[in-house]
């Protein structure tokens, strides 16, 4: 990756603290050429997956002979395949990303540096990474890359997306699942403004079609404790609508209702078997790519 150009969302510091990171995936992967992930083919790697009876054709040194020893049966052993990691990074870039109170940035520009940070990991390990950004549906789509060569596009055209309409992250998640052909890592990275039994569904579906799938929830730290004080007009970034507050009257059935939804929120994720990620948007970049890097 050229160092003359200096992109807004993987800047050089950030680049050079997080190169040794690494990212794996728990279920067998499908690739196109040979890396460091399990695959659910079989070849000649180092990690043994089975036996399977001699079939004629099959070449005599792959017979394990010390098995005939003891069984008078003529087996040969299988290995797991390893494989390239396919991953499809998911960013949410519905209005209510917009919102910025106490945090540094918005929450958007925060899941676009996220996001460019996990695909900068991938193709450094050798491994394909794809972009789409989505609100009630794919609104952006870019094809899968494996070299910082060309990632670099990607990351110029990251920086003219603007957050902007109405989400459903059940929709799209749904239109993923259909889009996703191969199996992969599918990363996403979203304020989950959905009642959670709809979110359950989109990831139920990418489970299904046997995708690993990791979410990163993105918050300002005003969403969680309610820092404003007195009367309050709070306005919906997608709806428009609003609403007038006593903000020291609710805080604490509002901080109540806020842990409750996100203790549900991961109670769904771990029962579809998906890695749940909370990242506040103070949270040092490094520190949130290494909650998904070498997690097994």
């Amino acid at each position: 990756m050229s160092s003359a150009r200096a992109f807004k969302y993987l800047p050089p510091r950030v680049a050079d603290h997080i190169r040794g990171l690494g990212i794996s995936a728990r279920r067998p992967m499908q690739g196109g050429i040979q890396g460091l992930h399990r695959s659910p083919d079989f070849g000649a790697s180092v990690e043994f997956a089975e036996y399977r009876d001699y079939i004629e054709g099959d070449a005599p040194n792959l017979i394990d002979w010390s098995v005939y020893a003891k069984t008078d049966r003529y087996m040969i052993r299988r290995f797991q395949d390893e494989t390239s990691l396919r991953a499809c990074v998911l960013v949410d870039a519905s209005a209510s990303l917009n919102y910025r109170q106490t945090g540094p940035v918005t929450k958007f520009e925060y899941a676009c540096s996220l996001a460019a940070g996990l695909m900068y990991l991938l193709v450094c390990q050798g491994d394909a990474a794809a972009l789409s950004f989505f609100t009630d549906k794919m609104t952006q789509r870019f094809e899968p890359v494996a070299s910082t060569e060309t990632l670099s596009p990607i990351l110029l055209e990251m920086e003219k997306v603007e957050p902007k309409g109405a989400g459903d992250i059940e929709k799209s998640l749904h239109e993923a699942a259909e889009m996703l052909k191969q199996r992969s890592l599918v990363i996403v990275i979203s304020d989950l403004l959905q009642p959670p039994a709809q979110l359950a569904r989109g990831i139920q579906h990418l489970q299904h079609n046997r995708h690993d799938v990791t979410l990163f929830h993105v918050l300002d730290a005003a969403e969680i404790a309610l820092p404003m004080h007195g009367l309050v007009e709070l306005r919906d970034l997608e709806s428009t609508e609003k609403l007038l507050i006593e903000a020291d009257e609710i805080r604490p059935r509002y901080a109540q209702a806020v842990q409750g939804y996100l203790a549900e929120v991961s109670r769904i994720c771990t029962a579809c078997g998906a890695h749940y990620f909370t990242v506040e948007t103070r949270t040092p970049m490094v520190e949130a790519l290494a909650k998904r890097a070498n997690l097994f």
